[in-house]
Protein backbone atom coordinates (compact mmCIF):
# COMPACT_ATOMS: atom_id res chain seq x y z
CA UNK A 1 0.00 0.00 0.00
CA UNK A 2 1.62 3.61 -0.30
CA UNK A 3 -0.26 6.27 0.77
CA UNK A 4 0.04 10.12 -1.28
CA UNK A 5 -1.04 13.39 -0.81
CA UNK A 6 -3.80 15.26 -2.71
CA UNK A 7 -1.58 18.35 -4.30
CA UNK A 8 -3.56 21.48 -3.19
CA UNK A 9 -4.02 24.36 -6.11
CA UNK A 10 -3.40 27.01 -3.94
CA UNK A 11 -4.31 29.58 -6.80
CA UNK A 12 -7.39 28.09 -7.12
CA UNK A 13 -8.03 27.73 -3.32
CA UNK A 14 -7.99 31.00 -3.30
CA UNK A 15 -10.15 31.91 -6.34
CA UNK A 16 -13.01 29.69 -4.88
CA UNK A 17 -12.99 31.11 -1.13
CA UNK A 18 -12.85 34.53 -2.25
CA UNK A 19 -15.69 33.66 -4.63
CA UNK A 20 -17.38 32.51 -1.45
CA UNK A 21 -16.95 28.79 -1.03
CA UNK A 22 -16.52 27.55 2.04
CA UNK A 23 -12.63 27.47 3.02
CA UNK A 24 -12.45 23.66 3.90
CA UNK A 25 -14.51 22.49 0.99
CA UNK A 26 -12.71 24.79 -1.34
CA UNK A 27 -9.56 23.33 -0.40
CA UNK A 28 -11.12 19.34 -1.35
CA UNK A 29 -12.51 21.00 -4.68
CA UNK A 30 -8.94 22.45 -5.81
CA UNK A 31 -7.25 19.09 -4.76
CA UNK A 32 -9.62 17.55 -7.07
CA UNK A 33 -8.84 19.98 -10.07
CA UNK A 34 -11.56 22.27 -9.56
CA UNK A 35 -9.96 26.08 -10.39
CA UNK A 36 -13.10 28.20 -10.55
CA UNK A 37 -16.24 28.99 -8.79
CA UNK A 38 -18.04 27.88 -12.11
CA UNK A 39 -16.94 24.60 -11.86
CA UNK A 40 -17.84 23.97 -8.45
CA UNK A 41 -21.51 25.47 -9.14
CA UNK A 42 -23.82 23.07 -11.05
CA UNK A 43 -26.41 24.41 -12.39
CA UNK A 44 -28.70 22.06 -14.98
CA UNK A 45 -29.10 24.89 -17.67
CA UNK A 46 -25.37 24.21 -17.71
CA UNK A 47 -25.41 20.87 -18.85
CA UNK A 48 -24.15 19.62 -22.61
CA UNK A 49 -26.81 20.27 -24.84
CA UNK A 50 -28.76 17.39 -25.65
CA UNK A 51 -28.28 17.79 -29.38
CA UNK A 52 -24.58 17.68 -29.00
CA UNK A 53 -25.08 13.95 -28.65
CA UNK A 54 -24.58 12.56 -31.98
CA UNK A 55 -27.59 11.04 -33.29
CA UNK A 56 -29.59 12.65 -30.72
CA UNK A 57 -32.13 14.73 -33.39
CA UNK A 58 -32.96 11.90 -35.53
CA UNK A 59 -33.38 10.22 -33.35
CA UNK A 60 -35.90 12.22 -31.25
CA UNK A 61 -37.28 13.04 -35.38
CA UNK A 62 -37.92 8.89 -35.38
CA UNK A 63 -39.81 8.87 -31.52
CA UNK A 64 -41.70 12.19 -32.27
CA UNK A 65 -43.44 9.92 -36.09
CA UNK A 66 -44.11 7.08 -33.96
CA UNK A 67 -45.68 9.40 -30.88
CA UNK A 68 -48.00 11.25 -33.73
CA UNK A 69 -48.55 7.94 -35.87
CA UNK A 70 -49.57 6.25 -32.57
CA UNK A 71 -47.37 3.45 -33.14
CA UNK A 72 -46.49 1.34 -30.42
CA UNK A 73 -43.34 1.23 -28.51
CA UNK A 74 -41.49 -1.44 -26.41
CA UNK A 75 -38.10 -0.68 -24.06
CA UNK A 76 -35.61 -3.31 -23.59
CA UNK A 77 -33.60 -2.96 -20.43
CA UNK A 78 -30.94 -4.23 -18.21
CA UNK A 79 -31.27 -6.10 -14.87
CA UNK A 80 -28.93 -3.82 -13.05
CA UNK A 81 -29.66 -0.38 -11.53
CA UNK A 82 -28.72 1.68 -14.44
CA UNK A 83 -30.91 -0.60 -16.48
CA UNK A 84 -33.89 -0.48 -14.34
CA UNK A 85 -33.72 3.28 -13.94
CA UNK A 86 -33.21 3.63 -17.65
CA UNK A 87 -36.07 1.87 -18.69
CA UNK A 88 -38.67 3.46 -15.88
CA UNK A 89 -37.48 6.86 -17.11
CA UNK A 90 -38.39 6.04 -21.17
CA UNK A 91 -41.53 4.44 -20.02
CA UNK A 92 -42.20 7.64 -17.77
CA UNK A 93 -40.62 9.96 -20.21
CA UNK A 94 -42.72 8.25 -23.35
CA UNK A 95 -46.09 8.37 -21.28
CA UNK A 96 -45.87 12.02 -20.14
CA UNK A 97 -45.84 12.77 -24.14
CA UNK A 98 -48.57 10.39 -24.77
CA UNK A 99 -46.60 7.29 -26.52
CA UNK A 100 -48.00 3.96 -26.64
CA UNK A 101 -44.96 2.16 -24.73
CA UNK A 102 -44.30 -1.18 -22.81
CA UNK A 103 -40.97 -2.41 -21.36
CA UNK A 104 -39.70 -5.86 -21.18
CA UNK A 105 -35.92 -6.77 -19.30
CA UNK A 106 -34.15 -9.90 -19.69
CA UNK A 107 -33.92 -12.40 -16.75
CA UNK A 108 -30.39 -12.74 -16.86
CA UNK A 109 -30.91 -16.83 -15.96
CA UNK A 110 -32.79 -17.67 -19.36
CA UNK A 111 -31.72 -15.03 -21.71
CA UNK A 112 -28.81 -13.31 -20.23
CA UNK A 113 -27.62 -9.81 -21.37
CA UNK A 114 -28.69 -7.23 -24.08
CA UNK A 115 -30.93 -7.87 -26.95
CA UNK A 116 -30.35 -11.33 -27.96
CA UNK A 117 -32.60 -13.39 -30.78
CA UNK A 118 -34.55 -14.92 -27.86
CA UNK A 119 -35.59 -11.83 -26.51
CA UNK A 120 -36.45 -10.43 -29.87
CA UNK A 121 -38.60 -13.22 -30.11
CA UNK A 122 -40.22 -12.60 -27.09
CA UNK A 123 -40.82 -8.66 -27.49
CA UNK A 124 -42.23 -9.47 -31.22
CA UNK A 125 -45.48 -11.28 -29.18
CA UNK A 126 -46.36 -7.48 -27.74
CA UNK A 127 -46.28 -6.23 -31.45
CA UNK A 128 -43.97 -3.18 -31.76
CA UNK A 129 -43.61 -1.06 -34.24
CA UNK A 130 -40.03 0.06 -32.22
CA UNK A 131 -37.49 -1.35 -29.68
CA UNK A 132 -35.44 1.28 -27.77
CA UNK A 133 -32.62 -0.57 -26.02
CA UNK A 134 -31.90 0.94 -22.56
CA UNK A 135 -28.21 0.37 -21.04
CA UNK A 136 -27.38 -2.28 -23.76
CA UNK A 137 -27.48 -3.15 -27.18
CA UNK A 138 -24.32 -1.71 -29.03
CA UNK A 139 -23.55 -5.04 -29.15
CA UNK A 140 -26.85 -7.30 -30.36
CA UNK A 141 -25.82 -7.39 -33.60
CA UNK A 142 -27.59 -10.63 -34.16
CA UNK A 143 -30.48 -9.36 -31.83
CA UNK A 144 -31.20 -6.38 -34.52
CA UNK A 145 -31.07 -8.53 -37.61
CA UNK A 146 -33.97 -10.54 -35.88
CA UNK A 147 -35.74 -7.63 -35.34
CA UNK A 148 -35.19 -5.98 -38.69
CA UNK A 149 -36.37 -9.43 -40.24
CA UNK A 150 -39.54 -8.39 -37.91
CA UNK A 151 -40.25 -5.44 -39.54
CA UNK A 152 -39.28 -3.60 -36.30
CA UNK A 153 -37.22 -0.72 -36.03
CA UNK A 154 -34.61 -1.02 -33.43
CA UNK A 155 -32.99 2.48 -31.69
CA UNK A 156 -30.06 1.59 -29.60
CA UNK A 157 -29.60 3.77 -26.49
CA UNK A 158 -26.26 2.58 -24.87
CA UNK A 159 -23.11 3.79 -23.17
CA UNK A 160 -20.91 0.82 -23.49
CA UNK A 161 -18.21 0.59 -25.80
CA UNK A 162 -18.38 -0.56 -29.30
CA UNK A 163 -17.29 -3.84 -30.90
CA UNK A 164 -15.54 -3.54 -34.27
CA UNK A 165 -19.41 -4.42 -35.43
CA UNK A 166 -22.02 -1.93 -35.17
CA UNK A 167 -25.65 -3.73 -35.03
CA UNK A 168 -28.21 -2.20 -38.19
CA UNK A 169 -30.00 -0.26 -35.88
CA UNK A 170 -32.06 2.47 -37.48
CA UNK A 171 -30.57 4.58 -34.92
CA UNK A 172 -28.13 4.93 -32.26
CA UNK A 173 -27.31 7.09 -29.60
CA UNK A 174 -24.24 6.36 -27.53
CA UNK A 175 -21.54 8.59 -26.49
CA UNK A 176 -18.70 6.07 -26.85
CA UNK A 177 -19.61 5.37 -30.69
CA UNK A 178 -17.10 6.22 -33.00
CA UNK A 179 -16.79 9.41 -34.79
CA UNK A 180 -19.79 10.86 -31.27
CA UNK A 181 -17.91 14.32 -30.42
CA UNK A 182 -20.07 14.38 -27.39
CA UNK A 183 -17.84 15.91 -24.66
CA UNK A 184 -18.52 13.87 -21.72
CA UNK A 185 -18.07 10.13 -22.92
CA UNK A 186 -19.20 9.64 -19.37
CA UNK A 187 -22.85 9.47 -19.53
CA UNK A 188 -24.41 5.90 -18.11
CA UNK A 189 -27.25 4.30 -19.55
CA UNK A 190 -29.84 6.54 -17.75
CA UNK A 191 -28.00 9.29 -18.54
CA UNK A 192 -28.55 8.98 -22.33
CA UNK A 193 -32.24 8.15 -22.10
CA UNK A 194 -32.70 10.57 -20.13
CA UNK A 195 -31.05 13.50 -23.35
CA UNK A 196 -33.02 11.13 -25.81
CA UNK A 197 -36.05 12.36 -24.32
CA UNK A 198 -34.66 15.93 -23.41
CA UNK A 199 -34.62 15.97 -27.33
CA UNK A 200 -37.25 14.28 -28.20
CA UNK A 201 -39.61 17.02 -25.86
CA UNK A 202 -37.97 19.56 -28.04
CA UNK A 203 -38.52 17.70 -31.62
CA UNK A 204 -42.07 17.72 -30.27
CA UNK A 205 -42.35 21.41 -29.22
CA UNK A 206 -40.82 22.18 -33.06
CA UNK A 207 -43.72 20.36 -33.90
CA UNK A 208 -45.80 22.25 -31.66
CA UNK A 209 -47.31 19.37 -30.33
CA UNK A 210 -48.09 21.04 -26.96
CA UNK A 211 -50.09 23.01 -27.55
CA UNK A 212 -52.91 20.31 -27.56
CA UNK A 213 -50.90 18.16 -24.97
CA UNK A 214 -49.58 18.66 -21.51
CA UNK A 215 -45.59 19.75 -21.69
CA UNK A 216 -43.75 17.06 -19.72
CA UNK A 217 -41.53 18.58 -16.61
CA UNK A 218 -38.83 15.69 -16.86
CA UNK A 219 -36.96 17.49 -14.22
CA UNK A 220 -39.28 15.21 -12.32
CA UNK A 221 -37.11 11.99 -13.21
CA UNK A 222 -33.82 13.31 -12.51
CA UNK A 223 -33.80 11.39 -9.07
CA UNK A 224 -34.14 8.17 -11.16
CA UNK A 225 -31.12 9.81 -13.61
CA UNK A 226 -29.09 10.49 -10.10
CA UNK A 227 -29.52 6.86 -8.74
CA UNK A 228 -28.18 5.44 -11.98
CA UNK A 229 -25.52 7.44 -12.25
CA UNK A 230 -24.15 6.77 -9.00
CA UNK A 231 -25.14 2.79 -8.77
CA UNK A 232 -23.28 2.47 -12.44
CA UNK A 233 -20.25 4.03 -10.83
CA UNK A 234 -19.33 5.94 -14.20
CA UNK A 235 -17.09 9.03 -12.93
CA UNK A 236 -18.38 12.14 -11.88
CA UNK A 237 -17.12 14.58 -14.57
CA UNK A 238 -18.80 18.04 -14.33
CA UNK A 239 -21.97 17.21 -16.51
CA UNK A 240 -22.43 13.98 -14.20
CA UNK A 241 -22.51 15.74 -11.17
CA UNK A 242 -25.23 18.16 -12.11
CA UNK A 243 -27.24 15.31 -12.62
CA UNK A 244 -26.66 13.53 -9.54
CA UNK A 245 -26.75 17.03 -7.72
CA UNK A 246 -30.60 17.61 -8.74
CA UNK A 247 -31.78 14.12 -8.26
CA UNK A 248 -30.38 14.87 -5.03
CA UNK A 249 -32.15 17.98 -4.35
CA UNK A 250 -35.29 16.38 -5.51
CA UNK A 251 -35.03 13.36 -2.48
CA UNK A 252 -33.98 15.79 -0.02
CA UNK A 253 -37.03 17.49 -0.86
CA UNK A 254 -39.53 15.42 -0.36
CA UNK A 255 -40.44 14.94 -4.14
CA UNK A 256 -38.88 11.72 -5.39
CA UNK A 257 -40.41 8.90 -7.37
CA UNK A 258 -42.38 6.82 -5.02
CA UNK A 259 -40.17 3.67 -5.49
CA UNK A 260 -37.52 5.28 -4.19
CA UNK A 261 -39.06 7.24 -1.36
CA UNK A 262 -40.52 3.73 -0.38
CA UNK A 263 -36.66 2.04 -0.32
CA UNK A 264 -35.44 5.11 1.50
CA UNK A 265 -37.88 4.10 3.74
CA UNK A 266 -36.16 0.80 4.78
CA UNK A 267 -32.82 2.70 5.31
CA UNK A 268 -34.57 4.64 8.09
CA UNK A 269 -32.39 7.29 7.45
CA UNK A 270 -33.87 11.54 7.42
CA UNK A 271 -34.52 12.36 3.27
CA UNK A 272 -33.47 15.71 3.62
CA UNK A 273 -30.17 14.37 5.00
CA UNK A 274 -29.22 11.68 2.18
CA UNK A 275 -26.10 11.57 0.00
CA UNK A 276 -24.66 10.43 -2.96
CA UNK A 277 -23.66 7.49 -0.66
CA UNK A 278 -26.66 6.41 0.57
CA UNK A 279 -27.78 5.84 -3.99
CA UNK A 280 -24.96 3.50 -3.85
CA UNK A 281 -24.95 1.68 -0.86
CA UNK A 282 -28.59 1.49 0.38
CA UNK A 283 -30.70 1.71 -2.46
CA UNK A 284 -28.52 0.24 -5.32
CA UNK A 285 -28.43 -2.45 -3.64
CA UNK A 286 -32.11 -3.39 -2.56
CA UNK A 287 -32.98 -2.70 -6.61
CA UNK A 288 -30.18 -4.80 -7.95
CA UNK A 289 -31.17 -7.77 -5.72
CA UNK A 290 -34.03 -7.78 -7.93
CA UNK A 291 -31.98 -8.68 -10.45
CA UNK A 292 -29.38 -10.53 -8.83
CA UNK A 293 -31.76 -13.08 -7.67
CA UNK A 294 -35.46 -12.81 -9.62
CA UNK A 295 -36.15 -10.46 -12.47
CA UNK A 296 -35.63 -7.15 -12.29
CA UNK A 297 -39.05 -6.94 -13.46
CA UNK A 298 -39.62 -6.40 -9.69
CA UNK A 299 -37.47 -3.54 -9.16
CA UNK A 300 -38.82 -1.60 -12.47
CA UNK A 301 -42.46 -2.30 -11.34
CA UNK A 302 -41.09 -0.53 -7.88
CA UNK A 303 -40.03 2.54 -9.94
CA UNK A 304 -42.93 2.54 -11.70
CA UNK A 305 -45.52 2.53 -9.00
CA UNK A 306 -47.55 5.53 -8.65
CA UNK A 307 -48.52 5.21 -5.23
CA UNK A 308 -46.15 5.04 -2.28
CA UNK A 309 -48.56 2.65 -1.13
CA UNK A 310 -47.78 0.04 -4.29
CA UNK A 311 -44.45 1.03 -4.06
CA UNK A 312 -43.98 0.10 -0.69
CA UNK A 313 -45.61 -3.17 -1.08
CA UNK A 314 -42.77 -4.08 -3.97
CA UNK A 315 -39.98 -2.58 -2.16
CA UNK A 316 -40.73 -4.73 0.81
CA UNK A 317 -40.25 -7.97 -1.62
CA UNK A 318 -37.14 -6.44 -2.68
CA UNK A 319 -35.76 -5.79 0.78
CA UNK A 320 -36.58 -10.01 1.53
CA UNK A 321 -34.35 -10.48 -1.97
CA UNK A 322 -31.58 -8.52 -1.09
CA UNK A 323 -31.28 -10.19 2.68
CA UNK A 324 -30.92 -13.58 0.69
CA UNK A 325 -28.54 -11.86 -1.70
CA UNK A 326 -26.44 -11.20 1.50
CA UNK A 327 -26.63 -14.66 2.80
CA UNK A 328 -25.67 -15.77 -0.45
CA UNK A 329 -22.94 -13.75 -0.53
CA UNK A 330 -21.43 -14.48 2.68
CA UNK A 331 -21.32 -18.02 1.64
CA UNK A 332 -19.80 -17.45 -1.55
CA UNK A 333 -17.10 -15.12 0.04
CA UNK A 334 -16.19 -18.20 2.23
CA UNK A 335 -16.04 -20.38 -0.73
CA UNK A 336 -13.66 -18.21 -2.44
CA UNK A 337 -11.44 -17.23 0.75
CA UNK A 338 -10.51 -21.08 0.54
CA UNK A 339 -10.13 -20.69 -2.73
CA UNK A 340 -7.51 -17.55 -2.12
CA UNK A 341 -5.73 -19.34 0.08
CA UNK A 342 -4.60 -22.11 -2.22
CA UNK A 343 -3.54 -19.13 -4.12
CA UNK A 344 -0.17 -17.17 -4.01
CA UNK A 345 -1.97 -14.30 -5.02
CA UNK A 346 0.91 -11.73 -4.50
CA UNK A 347 2.51 -13.79 -6.92
CA UNK A 348 -0.06 -12.71 -10.08
CA UNK A 349 -1.44 -10.22 -11.58
CA UNK A 350 -4.83 -11.76 -12.09
CA UNK A 351 -7.46 -13.79 -10.03
CA UNK A 352 -9.81 -16.04 -11.76
CA UNK A 353 -12.44 -18.02 -9.43
CA UNK A 354 -15.18 -20.73 -10.52
CA UNK A 355 -17.21 -23.12 -8.33
CA UNK A 356 -19.47 -25.23 -9.66
CA UNK A 357 -22.29 -23.91 -6.34
CA UNK A 358 -21.54 -20.30 -6.60
CA UNK A 359 -25.06 -18.07 -7.87
CA UNK A 360 -24.22 -16.22 -11.07
CA UNK A 361 -25.84 -13.58 -9.92
CA UNK A 362 -23.90 -12.90 -7.02
CA UNK A 363 -20.47 -13.40 -8.68
CA UNK A 364 -19.67 -9.58 -9.64
CA UNK A 365 -20.51 -8.73 -5.73
CA UNK A 366 -17.88 -11.27 -5.18
CA UNK A 367 -15.14 -10.24 -7.64
CA UNK A 368 -15.48 -6.21 -6.39
CA UNK A 369 -14.93 -7.51 -2.79
CA UNK A 370 -11.93 -9.38 -4.04
CA UNK A 371 -10.47 -6.96 -6.35
CA UNK A 372 -10.75 -4.50 -3.30
CA UNK A 373 -8.32 -6.55 -0.93
CA UNK A 374 -6.15 -7.89 -3.48
CA UNK A 375 -6.11 -4.75 -5.77
CA UNK A 376 -5.68 -7.02 -8.88
CA UNK A 377 -8.14 -7.45 -11.80
CA UNK A 378 -10.59 -10.58 -11.25
CA UNK A 379 -13.29 -12.19 -12.99
CA UNK A 380 -15.33 -14.85 -10.94
CA UNK A 381 -17.20 -17.49 -13.10
CA UNK A 382 -20.52 -19.47 -11.77
CA UNK A 383 -22.16 -22.29 -14.21
CA UNK A 384 -24.34 -20.52 -16.18
CA UNK A 385 -25.87 -23.76 -18.16
CA UNK A 386 -24.33 -26.98 -19.08
CA UNK A 387 -21.06 -26.80 -20.08
CA UNK A 388 -21.02 -23.27 -20.18
CA UNK A 389 -19.77 -20.38 -17.47
CA UNK A 390 -20.92 -17.15 -16.91
CA UNK A 391 -17.97 -14.63 -15.88
CA UNK A 392 -18.49 -11.25 -13.99
CA UNK A 393 -14.95 -9.45 -13.97
CA UNK A 394 -14.38 -5.73 -12.24
CA UNK A 395 -10.80 -4.24 -12.41
CA UNK A 396 -8.17 -1.67 -11.57
CA UNK A 397 -7.60 2.12 -12.43
CA UNK A 398 -4.46 0.65 -14.70
CA UNK A 399 -6.11 -2.08 -16.58
CA UNK A 400 -9.02 -1.53 -19.40
CA UNK A 401 -11.18 -5.06 -18.80
CA UNK A 402 -13.00 -4.83 -21.79
CA UNK A 403 -9.95 -3.98 -23.83
CA UNK A 404 -8.27 -7.07 -21.61
CA UNK A 405 -10.51 -9.59 -22.53
CA UNK A 406 -10.58 -8.36 -26.49
CA UNK A 407 -6.94 -8.96 -26.95
CA UNK A 408 -7.86 -12.49 -25.45
CA UNK A 409 -10.42 -13.28 -27.73
CA UNK A 410 -7.83 -12.16 -30.41
CA UNK A 411 -4.96 -14.48 -29.46
CA UNK A 412 -7.51 -17.42 -29.61
CA UNK A 413 -10.70 -16.58 -31.66
CA UNK A 414 -11.99 -19.87 -29.46
CA UNK A 415 -12.02 -19.59 -25.97
CA UNK A 416 -14.38 -16.70 -25.45
CA UNK A 417 -18.18 -17.40 -26.16
CA UNK A 418 -19.44 -13.62 -25.66
CA UNK A 419 -18.01 -10.32 -23.69
CA UNK A 420 -18.85 -7.12 -23.37
CA UNK A 421 -17.90 -4.37 -20.96
CA UNK A 422 -15.96 -1.38 -20.13
CA UNK A 423 -13.20 -0.14 -18.33
CA UNK A 424 -13.71 -1.22 -14.56
CA UNK A 425 -16.31 -3.77 -15.26
CA UNK A 426 -16.58 -6.69 -17.85
CA UNK A 427 -18.83 -10.25 -18.05
CA UNK A 428 -18.01 -12.77 -20.48
CA UNK A 429 -19.03 -16.66 -21.24
CA UNK A 430 -16.90 -19.38 -21.85
CA UNK A 431 -17.25 -22.97 -22.26
CA UNK A 432 -16.11 -25.02 -19.00
CA UNK A 433 -13.89 -27.17 -20.26
CA UNK A 434 -12.10 -23.96 -21.29
CA UNK A 435 -11.79 -22.65 -17.91
CA UNK A 436 -8.18 -23.23 -17.46
CA UNK A 437 -6.95 -21.96 -20.18
CA UNK A 438 -8.64 -18.63 -19.91
CA UNK A 439 -6.80 -18.48 -16.61
CA UNK A 440 -3.54 -18.63 -18.46
CA UNK A 441 -4.53 -16.25 -20.97
CA UNK A 442 -6.03 -14.12 -18.67
CA UNK A 443 -2.85 -13.77 -16.47
CA UNK A 444 -0.89 -14.01 -19.58
CA UNK A 445 -3.14 -10.87 -20.85
CA UNK A 446 -2.69 -8.78 -17.77
CA UNK A 447 1.02 -9.15 -17.48
CA UNK A 448 1.51 -7.89 -20.72
CA UNK A 449 -0.66 -4.66 -20.11
CA UNK A 450 0.39 -3.35 -16.84
CA UNK A 451 3.66 -3.70 -14.39
CA UNK A 452 4.15 -4.90 -10.98
CA UNK A 453 4.02 -0.95 -9.74
CA UNK A 454 0.73 -1.20 -10.81
CA UNK A 455 -0.71 -3.60 -8.21
CA UNK A 456 0.33 -1.48 -5.61
CA UNK A 457 -2.73 0.21 -3.71
CA UNK A 458 -2.05 4.09 -3.92
CA UNK A 459 -4.60 5.96 -1.51
CA UNK A 460 -4.47 9.38 -2.06
CA UNK A 461 -5.56 11.42 0.94
CA UNK A 462 -6.48 14.75 1.45
CA UNK A 463 -5.06 17.22 4.06
CA UNK A 464 -6.40 16.54 7.15
CA UNK A 465 -9.03 18.86 8.82
CA UNK A 466 -8.20 21.24 11.48
CA UNK A 467 -10.85 20.33 14.26
CA UNK A 468 -10.51 23.33 16.22
CA UNK A 469 -11.29 25.24 13.13
CA UNK A 470 -14.11 22.82 11.69
CA UNK A 471 -17.48 23.20 12.91
CA UNK A 472 -20.58 20.07 12.56
CA UNK A 473 -22.21 22.20 10.27
CA UNK A 474 -19.16 22.35 7.98
CA UNK A 475 -19.15 18.73 7.83
CA UNK A 476 -22.50 18.39 7.02
CA UNK A 477 -21.58 21.07 4.26
CA UNK A 478 -19.13 19.06 2.94
CA UNK A 479 -20.55 15.44 3.05
CA UNK A 480 -23.67 17.21 1.54
CA UNK A 481 -21.71 17.55 -1.68
CA UNK A 482 -21.67 15.03 -4.77
CA UNK A 483 -18.95 12.63 -4.25
CA UNK A 484 -18.47 9.45 -5.77
CA UNK A 485 -16.38 7.48 -8.84
CA UNK A 486 -13.74 10.08 -10.07
CA UNK A 487 -14.81 12.53 -7.78
CA UNK A 488 -13.82 10.72 -4.09
CA UNK A 489 -14.97 11.88 -1.20
CA UNK A 490 -12.34 13.21 1.43
CA UNK A 491 -10.31 10.98 3.01
CA UNK A 492 -7.75 11.24 5.37
CA UNK A 493 -4.43 9.43 7.47
CA UNK A 494 -4.23 9.97 11.05
CA UNK A 495 -2.95 8.66 14.04
CA UNK A 496 -5.26 7.71 16.94
CA UNK A 497 -5.61 6.63 20.45
CA UNK A 498 -8.27 4.12 21.20
CA UNK A 499 -9.96 5.42 24.33
CA UNK A 500 -13.00 2.93 24.29
CA UNK A 501 -14.18 -0.20 21.75
CA UNK A 502 -17.02 -2.33 21.61
CA UNK A 503 -18.25 -4.79 19.53
CA UNK A 504 -21.73 -4.04 17.30
CA UNK A 505 -24.09 -6.51 16.62
CA UNK A 506 -20.90 -9.25 16.36
CA UNK A 507 -19.22 -7.63 13.09
CA UNK A 508 -18.80 -3.67 13.43
CA UNK A 509 -16.63 -1.92 15.88
CA UNK A 510 -18.27 1.38 17.91
CA UNK A 511 -14.97 3.52 19.45
CA UNK A 512 -14.46 6.77 21.19
CA UNK A 513 -10.78 8.21 20.03
CA UNK A 514 -8.33 10.33 20.77
CA UNK A 515 -7.48 12.53 17.87
CA UNK A 516 -6.21 16.26 18.09
CA UNK A 517 -6.85 16.30 21.97
CA UNK A 518 -10.29 15.51 21.36
CA UNK A 519 -12.19 12.43 21.70
CA UNK A 520 -14.62 11.22 18.54
CA UNK A 521 -16.97 8.71 18.43
CA UNK A 522 -15.93 6.42 15.50
CA UNK A 523 -17.08 3.22 13.80
CA UNK A 524 -15.72 0.76 11.88
CA UNK A 525 -17.54 -1.27 10.23
CA UNK A 526 -17.38 -4.93 9.29
CA UNK A 527 -14.54 -5.32 11.46
CA UNK A 528 -14.60 -6.98 14.70
CA UNK A 529 -11.50 -7.65 16.06
CA UNK A 530 -10.30 -4.98 19.17
CA UNK A 531 -7.58 -2.44 17.58
CA UNK A 532 -4.47 -2.19 19.98
CA UNK A 533 -4.07 1.42 21.84
CA UNK A 534 -2.64 2.91 19.24
CA UNK A 535 -3.35 3.04 16.04
CA UNK A 536 -2.94 4.63 12.34
CA UNK A 537 -5.59 4.73 9.94
CA UNK A 538 -7.65 5.99 7.04
CA UNK A 539 -10.56 7.45 7.64
CA UNK A 540 -13.82 9.54 7.01
CA UNK A 541 -15.49 12.08 8.68
CA UNK A 542 -19.35 11.83 9.07
CA UNK A 543 -22.12 14.31 10.43
CA UNK A 544 -24.32 12.39 12.79
CA UNK A 545 -27.67 13.53 14.09
CA UNK A 546 -29.21 11.39 16.72
CA UNK A 547 -32.62 12.38 19.19
CA UNK A 548 -31.29 16.13 18.29
CA UNK A 549 -27.59 15.77 19.39
CA UNK A 550 -25.35 16.76 16.54
CA UNK A 551 -21.60 15.17 16.49
CA UNK A 552 -18.94 15.05 14.32
CA UNK A 553 -18.08 10.83 14.16
CA UNK A 554 -15.24 9.32 12.56
CA UNK A 555 -14.88 6.57 10.26
CA UNK A 556 -12.40 4.34 9.90
CA UNK A 557 -11.82 3.05 6.73
CA UNK A 558 -8.62 1.14 6.94
CA UNK A 559 -5.62 0.52 8.84
CA UNK A 560 -2.41 1.62 8.27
Amino acid sequence: MFIKSKKIDHTALDALVNAGVNRHLAKFYSARGIKHIDDATLLIEKIIPPEALTNNTLMASILADAILQKHKILIIGDYDTDGATSTAVGVRALKMMGAEVDYLVPNRFEFGYGLTPEIVDLAKEKNPKIIITVDNGIASVEGVNQANQYGIDVLVTDHHLPGETLPHAKCIVNPNQHGCSFPSKYLCGVGVIFYVMLALRAELRKRDYFKDNIEPNLMQLIDLVALGTVADLVPLDRNNRTLVEYGIRRIRSGQANPGIRALMALTKKNPSQFHTSDLAFSIAPRLNAAGRLDDMTLGIQCLLSESYEDARFIASSLEALNLKRRSIESEMKDGASIQLHDLNCEAQFSIALYDSTWHQGVIGIIASRIKDKYHRPVIVFAKSEEGILKGSGRSIQSLHLRDALDLISKKDPSILITFGGHAMAAGLTIKEKDFDRFVHFFEETVQGLITSEDLELTIEVDDALNFSEVTYEDVEHINSQVWGQGFPLPIFEGEFEVVEQRILADKHLKLNLLLQNKVFEAIYFNHSEHLPRKIKAIYQVDSNEFNGNKKIQIQLRMLT
